[in-house]
C-alpha cells in the first residue's frame, strides 16, 4: 500500500513539474508549484519525516507560494499569445523530454547495490526531538547567528520602512 501511495505521489509530483513548466497563465504555473509541494510534502511523510512534511507544507507551499501569487497578481502578468509562444511551449516540452531521457539514462547506469547497504536510520529522524536535539546541541553556534542575522534584518526594515516625518 505504502508503495501505491509513492507512486501516486510521484506521478502527480511529475504531472504538475512539467505542467508547471509548460503551462503559458503565470497564475496556473504557481498552482501547479503549490500541487508539487504538496506532492513532495507526502513523500516526505512516507519516509517518516513529518517534521519536514509539516514545514514543506506551512513554509513552501503557504507562505512562499502566498507571495508568489501576490507578486504574480501585483505585476498583473497575463497570458502570452501568438505564433512564437506555440513554438517555445513546444520547445520546452522537447527539452522537459530530453532532460527526463537523461535522468533516466543516468538512473540505468547507477549501481544500486552501494545504496542497499546505507546505515539504519535512527528511531528519532524525521521527529520534533531528533531535529531540536541535533539544532540545539550540534549547531547551536549557526542556529544563534542565523537568528542574530535575522533580528538585524527586521530592524533593518523596520527603520527602512518608518515615514520621514
Amino acid at each position: 500500500m505504502q508503495l501505491l501511495i509513492f507512486y501516486v505521489f510521484g506521478f502527480i509530483a511529475i504531472f504538475a513539474a512539467v505542467s508547471m513548466i509548460v503551462v503559458k497563465q503565470p497564475v496556473m504555473s504557481a498552482l501547479f508549484l503549490i500541487v508539487n509541494m504538496l506532492c513532495l510534502a507526502g513523500l516526505y511523510a512516507l519516509l517518516d519525516a513529518h517534521l519536514i512534511a509539516a514545514l514543506q507544507v506551512i513554509v513552501y507551499a503557504g507562505a512562499i507560494m502566498v507571495l508568489v501569487l501576490f507578486v504574480i497578481m501585483l505585476l498583473n502578468l497575463r497570458e502570452k499569445k501568438g505564433l512564437i509562444t506555440r513554438h517555445k511551449v513546444a520547445m520546452q516540452g522537447i527539452g522537459v523530454v530530453i532532460v527526463a531521457f537523461v535522468f533516466v539514462l543516468i538512473a540505468a547506469s547507477m549501481d544500486f547495490v552501494s545504496f542497499s547497504q546505507a546505515g539504519a536510520v535512527s528511531a528519532e529522524f524525521g521527529t520534533v526531538a531528533g531535529v531540536a536535539k541535533t539544532l540545539f546541541t550540534d549547531f547551536i553556534l549557526p542556529f544563534e547567528i542565523a537568528s542574530v542575522l535575522l533580528l538585524v534584518a527586521i530592524i533593518g526594515a523596520v527603520i527602512l520602512s518608518k515615514s520621514r516625518t
